[in-house]
């Protein structure tokens, strides 16, 4: 089978690696992967608290992952996801703190989503600015601007907006509050999975039609695949570029509707860390495909909270090291795969 063909196959392939992997660690800590593994099942598929806390997670996940796969789409490596959706929900946060009381919630939750998309778009196109006028690879930028995002909101949290002896903004007006589950389908599951799960699909099939059914994607792809050739059709690769981390950082901000908006209806300390990091690993294994994002974002936030959900059987690093080798597996197969055909 020549390496293209297998290369549709190769995120299902690193996936049952990994859990075959993760099956074996479990053996070697002196547990039953078959136990772990269905009670990692009926501790969120079973359960309702289960299965809403895999939503909630999922739902950053898929802006996250979307802050990845679009600029992937123009062969930008954006590792700055975390600083973008902190930005996002820091300033969601003071947005709702700066509307009036009585703003309803058809007018707030758009403005207050709209302002964390601003803020997040604004530290990625910074990261493409940089890239497009100074050569700066904005893998390093990213990084780079993600640690000035902490020291930034940090400090402005510390001494201005956080409320007296803690760690967090005072609370956004009740119009800019998503709606949780419970209420909007009279469930029981006093989880915090909300209305903003289908803000991240209706987003992710935007992206979708955005990359497959317009010009502007056919552009963005076409930038990505080939700039020289691009250039020479006439298309803007800087523009592209600046306008890939634009809505990247755009996607991870909106991942406030979900934190703020929808969950803890302030920003604090701590709110948004690792979950930037975590749509990276995302995005990979959904191939930058904004409709598999969905699926991957579902199974990493359900080894996130299966893992903590078997603590007591096996420790929850376990399943961090699940993630990591279905990463390494996507990244070396295509390679292994070609040279071992080349040797036979």
């Amino acid at each position: 089978m020549s390496p293209k063909r297998i290369e549709p196959f190769i995120p299902l392939l690193s996936l049952l690696f990994a859990l075959v992997a993760g099956s074996l660690i479990i053996v070697a800590s002196g547990s039953d992967p078959l136990a772990v593994w269905q009670k990692m099942l009926r501790s969120t598929v079973s359960s309702g608290y289960g299965s809403g806390q895999v939503l909630f997670r999922a739902t950053t996940l898929i802006f996250t992952g979307l802050a990845v796969a679009l600029p992937f789409k123009v062969r930008l490596f954006n590792i700055g996801g975390e600083g973008q959706l902190l930005m996002g929900a820091f300033a969601a946060a003071l947005c709702g703190i700066a509307l009036p009381a009585g703003t309803p919630a058809l007018v707030a939750i758009p403005v207050l989503m709209l302002a964390a998309m601003a803020a997040g778009g604004a530290w990625g196109l910074l990261a493409g600015w940089l890239k497009v006028s100074y050569g700066v690879n904005e893998v390093i930028s990213t990084i780079m601007l993600n640690f000035i995002a902490l020291g930034l909101v940090g400090y402005l949290l510390t001494n201005y907006f956080a409320v007296p002896s803690t760690v967090h903004t005072p609370e956004i007006i009740s119009g800019g509050i998503l709606p949780g589950f419970d209420q909007l389908f009279g469930l029981n599951w006093h989880s915090p999975a909300n209305l903003s799960l289908f803000i991240a699909f209706s987003v992710t099939a935007g992206a979708a039609i955005l990359l497959y059914r317009s010009r502007y994607g056919y552009a963005m792809i076409a930038s990505g695949l080939n700039p020289d050739a691009a250039r020479h059709a006439g298309i803007a690769t800087d523009r592209h570029i600046l306008g890939a981390m634009a809505l990247g950082g755009a996607m991870a901000g909106l991942g406030a509707a979900n934190l703020v908006l929808g969950y803890k209806h302030w920003y604090e300390a701590g709110l948004t860390s690792g979950v930037g990091f975590i749509g990276i690993a995302v995005a990979l294994l959904a191939g930058s495909n904004p409709v598999w994002i969905i699926v991957s974002a579902l199974l990493f936030a359900w080894l996130d909270y299966g893992g903590l959900a078997v603590n007591t059987m096996v420790p929850k690093d376990i399943f961090m090291m699940v993630q990591a080798i279905a990463i390494l597996s996507i990244i070396s197969f295509p390679a292994l795969f070609k040279t071992g055909l080349k040797r036979g």
